[in-house]
């Protein structure tokens, strides 16, 4: 109830998940996963619906993607159906990663020197490791030039802290957000220096939680390439795109297409790289589903058969 502010979902995100597919099926929506797209069918200028990658034809009156907008635009939709224009814009559409996920199982809580404890305090919802503006500009330095930060700056968030069902009793699970760490890295790559970076970003909170090392259980390091790779997150950004000033409002993901609307008459952006961004709040969705509950009134067509969500599993 505290608007504006961060909140925890009781039973983890996939709750939020849940309740979102809940209410769309109470409102008549049949939701498939594990249906990968394949591409999106166009004729004449209008998508007219979608076939999946086993051969399955599904019609429809409007075709909303909520994936990357250049897998929309780029993967999806057939070579020639968009202006050349726009196709250049996307092809330069940033969407650069810095940062990685390090997801940890904890047999206690981190018993920090500033303010001693493993039972559960206000310390331990969440705590960022970021002591100075100098120490982000080394983190920083570092990833510009191909290595991940030997200091990194780490959000941690504890949600078992606050929903005792996310682990077992006495148990914890922290998930950290850390930079900085590029896409590219140097050397062996990634799949060579991922637990090494995982080994890093422990060591680090250690140093103001001494007990966390041998506290851990279990420990999943999640690189950008990681992100690509299991979520279709181009370059690992977990916004869709860059979230800079050129790459905002009117010009997310850009210009001609910042409305929702794409070029291709009933085809539509409602993710993550549509106006206002990432972030778990739904908003470029809701906006989505307002254009194109206009745009059909306006057509002055009618649905004859509920909606079809297509969700990949994650």
């Amino acid at each position: 109830g505290a608007r504006g502010s961060w909140g925890f979902v009781r039973g983890g995100m996939g709750a939020l998940s849940e309740a979102i597919a809940g209410a769309a099926r109470a409102a008549g929506a049949e939701i498939r996963t594990e249906a990968e797209v394949a591409r999106v069918e166009v004729r004449d200028g209008r998508a007219f619906g979608v076939t999946l990658a086993d051969g399955t034809e599904l019609r429809a009156l409007a075709v909303a993607a909520s994936v990357h907008p250049k897998t929309a635009l780029l993967g999806l939709v057939e070579a020639g159906h968009l202006p050349d224009d726009l196709v250049t814009e996307m092809e330069r559409y940033r969407t650069r990663s810095a940062s990685v996920k390090v997801n940890v199982a904890l047999s206690e809580l981190p018993d920090f020197t500033a303010l001693p404890g493993t039972r559960p305090g206000p310390q331990h919802p969440e705590f960022v490791i970021s002591p100075s503006v100098a120490y982000l500009e080394r983190a920083w330095d570092e990833a510009k030039h191909g290595r991940y930060s030997a200091e990194p700056m780490i959000d941690a968030v504890i949600p078992s802290t606050k929903d005792p069902t996310l682990a077992p009793e006495g148990a914890h699970v922290m998930t950290c957000f850390v930079q900085y760490a590029p896409y590219e890295i140097e050397g062996a790559g990634w799949d060579g220096r991922r637990e090494d970076f995982g080994d890093v970003v422990i060591d680090t909170i250690s140093r103001y939680a001494p007990n966390v090392k041998n506290a851990i259980l279990h420990r999943e390091v999640l690189t950008p390439a990681d992100m690509e790779r299991r979520y279709g997150l181009l370059g690992g950004n977990i916004f869709h795109g860059e979230m800079s000033p050129d790459q905002l409002f009117s010009f997310r993901p850009a210009a001609t297409i910042a409305s929702y609307r794409t070029p291709i008459r009933g085809l539509y952006l409602c993710g993550s790289g549509a106006h206002p961004g990432g972030g778990v709040m739904g908003a470029p969705g809701r906006n989505a589903a307002r254009v194109i509950r206009a745009d059909l009134r306006v057509s002055g067509i009618r649905a004859r058969s509920p909606l079809r969500l297509l969700a990949r599993r994650r």
